[in-house]
């Protein structure tokens, strides 16, 4: 257990204080507990992980925490659900899916594939994964190098470590990161993350990159910063060591009859995609299904329920969800690697079926868990078990089945 000294203990109890309601906290007082916490929490933690005192100083010389960033929790504030938030999943997939930006996205993505080629295809040797899958995750991540990575990562990792939802999990990921500048990666000055921690052109978190970046080019360093065959290799090491299949696609958009119960989606109800040609499921591009794929197992994927385009996914949709745990984001993905290879827009249509915040979806789900279902828990996220369950709820209401949330069902929820 680690030991916090009286002078931290006085200052969180200080800061902790009730105010008035509606006063906004303390934050003098916040911030003065920050440098207690890195002494007395996070370096004796360090100092067990093999970090030099010097490392240590110089990644916190003048530091003060961000108490701008986004998922803080203030003492005296309870957690809570954000009302409003910037993920994919509260916007309209429309734009997500911008048209002239995915098209301009593939056009590059061909380029690189084409001056990548050799280590490209040595990757795909070594972990099966497709180059452009690889590219696609570094176009998005990055937009293949271009984007500006803006934050100090030890003053981002150390706020979050002090006073984030989930400090234990960002303490360990502010230890990992000073271990990368004591091993040599890369300087105390060059650590720049984004507003998350994470780090370089594909976005590791520091623990990831101890664990899956790659020293591809053989030049001592994992350098996923600069060097491109490292980027790219260490890519396709994190979506190999996290399962991915060899010669399986990503998954297949589909029309999916009103027969077919948008509630049966998920990827604990795979069964072989013959079954799916068996109940009328076909693809949009009028192709059949490659016939090695209709012997393995699929699943229905509906990320917008009714209100957008199905997909049959196989299991490695799933692995780059690993990457970054949003449907929206596998989607995006896989859409843009076959785009580099020729294929075209989605042929079904994104309906906004009302505006609904985090925190309406968050209240929603916990009417739905109390009347039974499981919604794969209650934070505000429409994942597959959420709109599975709007589904069956529907169903025994008698409603049409849409499995997806939306004002009219949280009012008939009696919300």
């Amino acid at each position: 257990m680690r030991i916090v000294t009286s002078l931290f203990v006085l200052l969180a109890l200080l800061a902790a204080l009730p105010r008035p309601a509606g006063a906004a906290p303390d934050k003098a007082a916040i911030a003065a507990g920050f440098r207690p916490f890195l002494e007395q929490e996070i370096w004796p933690e360090a100092q067990r992980a093999g970090v030099p005192r010097t490392v240590f100083d110089a990644a916190f010389a003048g530091v003060t925490p961000d108490l701008d960033l986004p998922d803080l929790v203030l003492p005296g504030e309870p957690a809570k659900v954000e009302e409003n938030n910037f993920q994919a999943e509260f916007k309209s997939p429309a734009a997500y899916f911008d048209e002239r930006r995915i098209e301009a996205l593939a056009v590059k993505g061909r380029a690189l594939l084409s001056r990548y080629r050799g280590d490209l295809d040595r990757i795909e040797r070594q972990t099966g994964v497709p180059p452009t899958i690889i590219l696609a995750i570094w176009a998005r991540e990055s937009g293949y190098g271009a984007a500006k990575i803006p934050y100090n990562a030890f003053r981002v990792l150390g706020t979050k470590a002090y006073l984030s939802r989930r400090k234990a999990m960002f303490q360990d990921e502010l230890i990992a990161a000073l271990r990368i500048v004591a091993n040599g990666h890369l300087k105390v000055d060059e650590m720049r993350s984004s507003w998350a921690g994470a780090l370089g052109q594909p976005q590791f978190m520091p623990s990831k990159f101890e664990a899956l970046a790659v020293d591809f080019d053989g030049d001592g360093r994992k350098d996923i910063w600069n060097t491109v065959p490292d980027i790219l290799a260490s890519i396709g090491h994190y979506l190999q060591q996290s399962g991915w299949v060899r010669g399986r696609d990503w998954g297949f958009e589909v029309n999916a009859p009103e027969s077919v119960d948008c509630s049966t989606e998920g990827p604990d109800r795979r069964r072989p995609i013959s079954a799916f040609v068996s109940d009328g499921v076909a693809r949009v591009s009028g192709k059949p299904f490659p016939p090695a794929e209709l012997k393995a197992d699929g699943n229905l994927l509906m990320p917008a329920g009714r209100y957008g385009p199905a997909f049959v996914a196989t299991p490695n949709f799933y692995v780059i969800k690993a990457y970054n745990n949003s449907d929206l984001y596998a989607l995006f993905i896989g859409h843009l690697a076959d785009r580099m290879l020729g294929g075209g827009a989605f042929q079904g249509g994104w309906v906004q079926a009302g505006a609904m915040t985090r925190g309406d979806v968050a209240r929603l789900q916990e009417k739905l868990q109390a009347t039974g279902y499981d919604v794969g828990g209650t934070d505000g996220l429409p994942g597959f078990r959420t709109r599975r369950s709007i589904g069956g709820w529907q169903t025994k209401a008698g409603l049409t089945r849409t499995c997806w949330p939306s004002p009219d069902l949280a009012h008939r929820l009696g919300g």
